[in-house]
């Protein structure tokens, strides 16, 4: 590599890194790893797990064998 080339493409070198390090387009593990504890949290806040849904659902099976079980005692009293 002589002079002249590296004389003629140095400005654009020092141009792309300095992009590359005001827009921070490379993250560091340190930011990723916060990033995705933020975004974990956030997610925990709106949904449930699949654990808590088949719990909720295995209690809306019994609510409902429940009152089908009230429903045809009351069809049996009045028939």
């Amino acid at each position: 590599m002589d002079k002249e080339f590296l004389y003629k493409y140095a400005p654009l070198l020092v141009l792309g890194l300095a992009v590359i390090f005001q827009y921070n387009l490379f993250v560091t593990p340190e930011k990723l790893e916060q990033t995705h504890r933020e975004i974990l949290s956030e997610i925990s806040k709106i949904y449930i797990t699949k654990s808590e849904f088949e719990i909720v659902k295995d209690q809306l099976t019994d609510i409902n064998k429940k009152i089908d079980k009230i429903y045809d005692t009351l069809i049996k009293e009045r028939g």
